[in-house]
């Protein structure tokens, strides 16, 4: 038996609706403008949810890299500059909730530290999200997991020991499972989806979700039509604009098509109990040659 989770006023589960994540991460470039107008294509394209990142650069960056010069739209700078460049503070995470309870729809963020989880805490996220660059960080899954709200955990880059750990770390108490491959894009052959199947096996109380990184639609709607209760995509105004993530992500025109079908594939799931439609009857007077009782 599947257990739902709630996520500020939406079931998450088996029967229920897809919860559909927009991922702006660090899309943005630092802006809080072009966050807007990406929260602004989530509800355009009727998302569940928007998600963000957070870090705290001194903890998240190898100390080996801090001073390694790179080229950014703001000019030549050291990679620690450029990720406190990008980073959201507190000024424009008070901007980003306003507006986000203004339009409508959730926000939540990717804690990369625990800092960072101190940090959202007073914006009272309704979630959080492991990236799966943090599932084997035990200390910070547990410093999500103590704040008492549900805690989504992203799979990819990881071996199935690995996944096993870090749920017998936090326990499955308010925990979401996404099964996800970590290539930006992710080549088709790399997707697996059918990790989906071997993690609701796995978990079966547990909801099952996909977080995906290839280029294009299609893989995210198998995984819905394979089980997936949530999925996830990066968000884009312009998959030319600058930042590693752009290029795996969806622009808003995408993102409408992809929920659209999401909900058309819902509605197609039907009851399993089969009937004659109304809309049958008029073929099943003209075509069926041999009636039966039933008829």
């Amino acid at each position: 038996m599947r257990s739902d989770v709630r996520i500020g006023n939406k079931l998450v589960g088996d029967g229920r609706p897809v919860y559909v994540i927009a991922e702006i991460g660090i899309n943005h470039n630092g802006s809080i403008d072009i966050a807007k107008r990406m929260i602004d294509g989530a509800v355009l394209a009727g998302c569940d949810a928007v998600k963000f990142q957070k870090r705290t650069p001194e903890l998240c960056v190898p100390r080996d890299q801090w001073l390694i010069e790179r080229d950014t739209p703001w000019g030549r700078m050291t990679y620690i500059d450029y990720r406190h460049r990008i980073e959201l503070g507190a000024a424009e995470f008070s901007a980003i909730d306003a507006y986000c309870r203004d339009r409508g729809i959730q926000w939540f963020a990717s804690a990369w530290d625990e800092g960072a989880v101190e940090f959202l805490e007073q914006f009272d996220p309704p979630c959080y999200k492991a990236a799966s660059a943090s599932l084997t960080d035990h200390a910070l899954l547990g410093a999500m997991k103590a704040t008492g709200r549900p805690l989504i955990i992203s799979t990819g880059m990881s071996t199935m020991e690995e996944i096993e750990a870090a749920v017998a770390a936090v326990g499955t108490d308010g925990l979401l499972i996404a099964h996800s491959t970590s290539s930006y894009p992710c080549p088709v052959e790399a997707i697996n989806l059918n990790m989906i199947a071997t993690l609701r096996r796995r978990y079966p109380d547990r909801p099952i979700g996909y977080s995906g990184h290839e280029v294009g639609l299609s893989p995210t709607w198998a995984a819905v039509a394979m089980g997936a209760c949530f999925v996830e995509r990066h968000l884009t105004l312009d998959r030319a604009m600058w930042g590693t993530d752009q290029a795996a992500s969806v622009e808003v025109g995408g993102f409408m098509r992809l929920v659209a079908n999401i909900r058309d594939i819902e509605r197609a799931f039907g009851d399993g109990i089969k009937r004659v439609h109304a809309s049958e009857l008029a073929s099943r007077t003209k075509l069926r040659r041999v009636m039966t009782a039933a008829s």
